[in-house]
């Protein structure tokens, strides 16, 4: 039982991965007159119906530990005032979804279902524990093993928790050897391959990042000097608005504009200001797009003054953090 709760905690924390820089998680709000695992067991219902079309009684039993009894009346209750999202198959003892589905406590969103199935394939949760239990054949582009070390992990959260200073030695790519630095770290950071430490840097009297991997050894402990308050570029947003690449044929426009779910030739990327180099170069954007072919760089930023713009700020605020 223990297992399998902590998979459903790892499942919820991946509802909060969303890849356009800070999304919403796919839950309605909660209705009031329920409690937690009632509603999750109905949210569960729902995710099964939607995604397989089927459910019973041993899908609730199984997934959340319940004795056939109350998985009979989950399924019951639930069924009061929606008969039409589902029907009794008796030959099979399966519920179906129904025609006129509507889901209540949950909001599809392809997001999560793949945020499961890549839980699955790192090892985060099991095949069992995962709420889909039907899988296609499934695979991903390997990343490269990066090598944090887990008490350099567990040190930065601390100071993190406590607000606290931590001397740390670092690896830059400007110096040879690792230098002594005193860091603040307020956050945590991935950049889509990397996690990094946002913090105060003592030596540099800036807020920067510092890659996890390249903290070489972490020493003492003292009082933080600044305020993650402070971190104007943590706390600031920039709107990426990006279009398809003018240069591209009729056909490949409408291909680009489905792939990003643009609206009128155009979507919009909220990004945090200190990430904003990194989401640039993720979405190919940290370079003239005249560099590459319109096939290859598909989408640029809208207005020419725009994008200058951003690229100048990012490459600004990436020249203190090397």
């Amino acid at each position: 039982m223990g297992r399998f709760y902590e998979s459903i905690n790892k499942i919820d924390s991946l509802r909060c991965r969303a890849y356009k820089w800070g999304g919403a998680v796919s839950r309605r709000p909660r209705k009031k007159s329920l409690n937690w695992s009632v509603e999750r067991r109905y949210e569960f219902i729902e995710f099964r119906l939607y995604w397989q079309g089927r459910i019973n009684r041993g899908d609730l039993m199984q997934a959340f530990g319940i004795s056939q009894q109350q998985a009979s009346k989950d399924l019951n209750v639930y069924i009061e005032g929606r008969k039409s999202n589902l029907y009794y198959d008796r030959q099979v003892r399966t519920y179906w979804r129904g025609k006129n589905f509507k889901p209540r406590y949950l909001e599809p969103d392809a997001t999560e279902y793949f945020a499961q199935l890549q839980a699955v394939e790192q090892g985060l949760v099991d095949e069992d524990h995962s709420w889909i239990s039907v899988f296609p054949s499934y695979a991903s582009t390997p990343s490269p093993a990066r090598g944090v070390d887990p008490e350099v992990l567990r040190d930065v959260l601390a100071a993190i928790r406590e607000a606290a200073a931590l001397q740390v030695a670092y690896q830059s790519m400007s110096r040879p050897e690792p230098s002594a630095r005193w860091i603040e770290p307020h956050a945590l950071a991935f950049d889509g391959f990397r996690w990094h430490a946002r913090a105060f840097c003592q030596n540099d009297k800036v807020f920067k990042d510092f890659l996890l991997s390249r903290i070489v050894e972490v020493g003492e402990q003292a009082d933080a000097s600044s305020a993650a308050e402070n971190d104007a570029d943590w706390h600031s947003e920039i709107i990426l608005e990006i279009g398809p690449h003018p240069e591209l044929s009729d056909t490949q426009t409408r291909a680009i504009e489905m792939d990003y779910g643009m609206v009128d030739g155009k979507a919009e990327i909220v990004v945090r200001k200190a990430l904003l180099f990194y989401a640039l170069k993720r979405l190919g954007l940290d370079t003239d797009p005249a560099a590459r072919r319109p096939r290859d760089q598909q989408i640029v930023l809208i207005t020419q003054a725009a994008a200058a713009d951003r690229v100048k700020s990012a490459e600004r605020w990436m020249d203190g953090t090397r």
